[in-house]
């Protein structure tokens, strides 16, 4: 049997779209915590001891109480407004952070990801160095705490990531976290992600992913939930709007995405943002 080399399946989709992480509180929560929704921003909470109800509104989508009796991880990819209710006498102690998702809505991982993420600490392995230091970090005033703070929240949110995709059997909604847990989709995932202006066809992602071409099409479909030339469509117009928002030229854009020039990129971007042009969606957006 081969050898089957190891993949980063994070790396090349968190280089492009970043997520940086802020600390916001250390130390108890007491009655009632409201954290409000912000375009663009999601919450990482960490309660290292006690208990709590999180509590969300009728029309959030999510079941309006969940109640947290264990050290957990709390994370919410997507703004949603949520409060954390908690008995004054029993001093649940957190650390939260805001993370903001570079191109907000449209990061790829916050499209991916269930609304709502509630892990018992110790059904993740690996986290316990980083928790030290992030507790040690929020509970000492030093040089450089808030920095070395936002990272740590960054690390663990990786730490988080990559136990999510570990996870055999676990159930993970159908898109890109998914594929991206697939062991041989996700060989095609990560190289498109790598290198998005290959001249990628589907008998090419197919052998990236050791797969005959039909096996590869019926699978992506069922486990992505899109056809692999839509999802690699989607990727690149992802890619054109941030770099569009960077001041990228689109003629140079459409180069580096494998179009074969600038109409072309700019008809596809056309087609999927309702007869906007790159020019006119640059200037709504």
């Amino acid at each position: 049997m081969t050898n089957v080399a190891p993949l980063d399946r994070l790396s090349p989709l968190l280089d492009r779209f970043r997520v940086r992480a802020s600390l916001f509180h250390n130390g108890p929560l007491c009655g009632v915590t409201r954290f409000d929704a912000r375009p663009g921003r999601g919450f990482l909470h960490v309660m290292r001891n006690g208990e709590m109800e999180v509590h969300h509104a009728a029309d959030s989508g999510l079941v309006q109480r969940v109640v947290v009796r264990e050290p957990s991880l709390v994370f919410y990819p997507r703004p949603l407004a949520h409060d954390f209710h908690n008995a004054p006498t029993e001093g649940s102690d957190f650390v939260c952070a805001t993370l903001d998702f570079e191109q907000g809505d449209a990061h790829p991982l916050v499209q991916a990801l269930p609304p709502l993420v509630v892990l018992p600490l110790a059904r993740v392995t690996g986290i316990n160095e980083t928790l030290s230091l992030l507790f040690g970090e929020a509970e000492r005033v030093r040089c450089g705490q808030r920095l070395l703070a936002d990272r740590l929240f960054e690390v663990l949110l990786l730490q988080l990531l990559r136990w999510m995709l570990d996870q055999r059997g676990a159930p993970l909604p159908v898109g890109l976290l998914n594929g991206l847990a697939h062991p041989r989709l996700a060989r095609a995932l990560t190289a498109a992600h790598a290198r998005p202006g290959d001249a990628w066809t589907l008998e090419r992602l197919a052998a990236e992913a050791g797969m005959s071409r039909s096996r590869f099409a019926e699978a992506f479909r069922e486990v992505v939930g899109s056809t692999p030339a839509d999802y690699l469509a989607d990727w690149r117009l992802t890619i054109a709007r941030a770099e569009l928002r960077a001041g990228k030229p689109l003629k140079l854009l459409a180069t580096e995405l494998g179009y074969a020039n600038a109409s072309a990129l700019s008809r596809l971007f056309t087609q999927r943002h309702e007869g906007l042009s790159p020019r006119a969606w640059l200037q709504r957006s």
